[in-house]
């Protein structure tokens, strides 16, 4: 177990409380990351006024990060110790019809599918204060630590400078897709 500091959002309309947050070590088919940069999304600012369906509380918010694997679970293959990555809030299990289909990245895992406030064994790696935190689409990039489910996290090139890449996970490619397929730039 590592402790660590966290964001957490323990009700809505309250503002983040940083704390000690305890994070547990991976299961089969997880990876511990330690976060190193993250992103403020607005998506974010939904959470802590409690618009945002289906997230409960309390949670550690914060889904555009980057980082180091700490450690990994058993059975994990795509990354290991000391790779550099950044966690997938659009999880890509590359097993779904569509991950297959070329035409579409929205994962049958994906939160409108299933909910992400519990990682997939339904259990949750955060503690504080004794009490069980949720994750936020299963990665909870406002932990300095974070365990998510090996299909959302993405190896990156060693060289990536991680302050700047963290955007990737959701700014960006929100921003590019919808300049380039919604308003065809």
């Amino acid at each position: 177990v590592i402790r660590c500091r966290a964001a957490v959002a323990w009700a809505p309309g309250k503002s983040l409380s940083i704390e000690e947050v305890e994070v547990a070590p991976p299961k089969a088919g997880e990876v511990r990351i330690k976060i190193v940069a993250t992103g403020i999304c607005h998506s974010d600012e939904h959470i802590l006024k409690g618009s945002l369906p289906n997230v409960e509380f309390p949670v550690i918010p914060g889904h555009e990060g980057a980082g180091i694997v700490e450690s990994i679970g058993e059975g994990v293959t795509s990354v290991k110790p000391g790779d550099k990555v950044i966690p997938l809030c659009i999880p890509q299990c590359g097993e779904c019809s569509f991950c297959q289909n070329p035409e579409s990245n929205i994962c049958q895992k994906f939160h409108m599918c299933e909910p992400q406030n519990l990682l997939p064994d339904k259990t949750s790696r955060f503690t504080c204060k004794g009490k069980q935190i949720h994750h936020f689409l299963w990665i909870s990039t406002f932990a300095e630590y974070t365990v998510v489910p090996e299909y959302a996290v993405a190896k990156i090139d060693a060289a990536a400078p991680l302050d700047k890449v963290c955007v990737f996970g959701c700014g960006f490619s929100t921003g590019y897709g919808a300049a380039i397929n919604t308003a065809k730039v």
